[in-house]
């Protein structure tokens, strides 16, 4: 099975910084596009940044100038580097990712998603 776990959220200032790692494991073929996405209570999950597999970057509006998406596709992992975190920032953060195995019969893609790290930036 194929599993993707996050690391590095936490407890920041405003005005610091965070850096936020996903690795996607199991019976991969290929790693399409990734990407981290955010969530707060009461309001649907949405988009922050994604990175195709030739490294092309996405951005919201909102961060911008601040955070930095990136990939190394030796080992399925993407991060994002949050710098000058504002405190609308705080939120459950996930990784998010299209990935493909292979089947005798060929492939297949679906997309898959991490359990959630939180980000929290309070003074």
């Amino acid at each position: 099975q194929v599993q993707l776990v996050e690391s590095g959220g936490g407890l920041v200032q405003p005005g610091g910084s965070l850096r936020l790692s996903c690795a996607a494991s199991g019976n991969i073929f290929r790693v399409n596009t990734m990407g981290w996405y955010h969530q707060t209570p009461g309001k649907p999950r949405e988009l922050v940044a994604t990175v195709t597999r030739s490294g092309l970057p996405n951005y919201a509006d909102s961060v911008k100038g601040r955070f930095t998406i990136s990939r190394d596709n030796a080992k399925n992992t993407v991060d994002l580097q949050m710098n000058s975190l504002k405190p609308e920032d705080t939120a459950v953060y996930y990784c998010n990712s299209e990935i493909e195995i292979q089947y005798m019969w060929g492939n297949a893609k679906s997309t898959y998603w991490g359990q959630g790290t939180q980000v929290t930036v309070s003074s």
